[in-house]
């Protein structure tokens, strides 16, 4: 979708902000361009819309040479967002969401459909901040609205420069998770600004690290975090990437351990037997129709007075989707001081993953980059047990 071919940015006074820049955007592709303040990432971002014209080099945009076509016409085809949103300050919330559909010509009813349509996507109910102006708005929604805006006219590609920046941590990460779930509804190419590392990782399919004009690295974050490519990323990424590496690396079920599973109307007695049977001190416990009921004890069952298993079991709080990160994962076990913690397909027990199998799936995937193959391939000794 977008194409850069041997791109330079250089100014009458010597400067260089991009040097010799190539690399692809594949269509519904979501790229973060990180580095520190003067790496050129925003002087990148400029080019593609025409902001910044390139000194030499080559941008195409599905296939078209962005040079032939009117800057004008270009804007109109591409959605921008900055971090300072840059709202009419005299227009409501639904004329500013509609911006950009009046000026394509789309007359006035059918631009305020197609901007409520978004600013309902967006998580602002336009019936209610419809008629508000910008002053009337937090920044957090005044960011949802520059998306909205900058979607209203269905662009293909949408290009954000630190949308996110100027707004507190817990509205930013708010703002990221409703950006991710809209991303995944709306599937746009996107080039994404941003200094911050976490956010790079949390949000990228894959990650440009720039250094000074020049993109360092250019992969998937667990890529990146996992396998810097050179001193400078691995300086950039922090010596903490392991821990950053948690929130790309999903649980799989491979990474399960199998503990014993009981039903709730099994009998006490014969539980207990089987119980010690295996050495376990505790088991999964399961409705009749195989979904996740809870917890029991060994010990618990042992001192019960009651006939049946879930009249004893205990609720399960520590608990995942499979698919979750791991870094999630060790939240909920911290959360809930939790030894391990029971995953789920939907409403089906998958197994459970503890502290040592978390190391160990963390382990796996590093390696699996490392060596070109899937987890599943990689093989080393394991110390994890129930």
């Amino acid at each position: 979708m977008i194409r850069f071919e041997h791109v330079t940015k250089r100014y009458p006074d010597g400067t260089t902000a991009v040097d010799d820049l190539s690399f692809e955007v594949a269509e519904g592709e979501l790229v973060t361009l990180v580095g520190p303040s003067g790496c050129g990432k925003t002087t990148t971002m400029k080019m593609v819309n025409r902001l910044i014209e390139p000194t030499s080099g080559r941008i195409l945009l599905d296939g078209e040479d962005i040079a032939t076509v009117d800057p004008v016409r270009l804007r109109r085809r591409i959605g921008y967002v900055i971090q300072q949103v840059g709202l009419f300050p005299h227009k409501t919330v639904l004329d500013n969401t509609a911006t950009v559909p009046a000026l394509l010509g789309w007359k006035r009813a059918k631009a305020r459909a197609r901007a409520a349509e978004l600013l309902d996507l967006v998580g602002l109910d336009p019936g209610t901040f419809g008629d508000r102006y910008p002053e009337q708005l937090s920044g957090g929604q005044r960011q949802r609205v520059g998306v909205a805006r900058a979607l209203a006219a269905d662009p293909p590609v949408l290009l954000m420069d630190e949308p996110f920046g100027a707004v507190d941590p817990v509205v930013r990460e708010r703002l990221q998770s409703e950006f991710l779930r809209l991303q995944a509804a709306v599937r746009k190419t996107v080039l994404f600004v941003t200094h911050d590392i976490e956010e790079a990782v949390r949000l990228g399919d894959r990650i440009a690290v720039y250094g000074e004009g020049r993109i360092e690295q250019f992969d998937p974050p667990a890529t990146v975090l996992g396998a810097p490519a050179t001193p400078y990323v691995a300086d950039f990424v922090g010596a903490d990437r392991g821990l950053k590496r948690l929130s790309v690396t999903e649980i799989q079920s491979g990474d399960l351990e199998q503990p014993p599973v009981v039903r709730i109307e099994d009998p006490v007695a014969a539980t207990v037997e089987r119980l010690d049977a295996e050495g376990a001190r505790w088991a999964v416990v399961l409705d009749r129709d195989g979904t996740l009921h809870g917890w029991v004890s060994a010990d618990a069952l042992r001192g019960a007075t009651v006939k049946t298993v879930g009249e004893q079991a205990r609720r399960m709080e520590a608990w995942l989707p499979v698919g979750s990160n791991l870094k999630q994962a060790f939240s909920v076990m911290l959360q809930h001081d939790a030894g391990w913690i029971a995953v789920v397909d939907g409403e089906r027990f998958l197994g459970v993953l503890t502290p040592a199998r978390l190391h160990e799936a963390l382990r796996r995937s590093i390696d699996a980059d490392t060596e070109g193959v899937s987890r599943a391939e990689v093989e080393f000794d394991s110390i994890s047990a129930i």
